[in-house]
């Protein structure tokens, strides 16, 4: 399974980077977010613990993981290893580039799908990536957008 979602922001790379990094502070700016918990701290990144709803109209399905998160503020990149939860073994890179004024930004989700004899693998292309990991990551990229293009931030 492979997801790529990517979004234009009016924003330098370096605000983006800041607020894609800056987990812990997510729900604040992100309605869809549970929380967010640092587990394990490090200079360049950490353990983090991550709850997000997957709306579906008036519903909202409860997601949930932890990750091993890398930093590297040079590339402007952050990266993500899931290692519990469904997605466990998934592996998650932004990538923020420049782009004019701005920044392109990109989500990749790329994950062999859960251990499940004979459904796992079409779980995850079917259902997991392009409901579950699409669903919640466009709306991050969405509400990180909003934030780094608000005046004064």
């Amino acid at each position: 399974m492979r997801t790529v979602d990517r979004l234009a922001m009016r924003a330098p790379p370096a605000r983006v980077f800041r607020t894609a990094s800056d987990v812990e502070h997510w729900p604040a700016l992100l309605p869809h977010y549970r929380w967010v918990r640092m587990l394990k701290r490090r200079d360049d990144g950490g353990v983090v613990e991550m709850a997000a709803w997957r709306p579906f109209g008036r519903f909202r399905y409860p997601a949930w993981w932890v990750s091993e998160m890398w930093i590297d503020a040079a590339a402007h990149t952050v990266r993500y290893r899931h290692i519990r939860g469904i997605t466990a073994g998934m592996d998650v890179e932004w990538r923020i580039q420049p782009a004019g004024e701005g920044s392109d930004v990109t989500i990749v989700h790329e994950w062999t799908g859960p251990a499940w004899p004979l459904v796992g693998r079409p779980a995850a292309e079917w259902v997991i990536g392009p409901v579950f990991v699409h669903g919640i990551a466009s709306r991050t990229l969405a509400g990180i957008r909003t934030a780094v293009e608000r005046p004064n931030e």
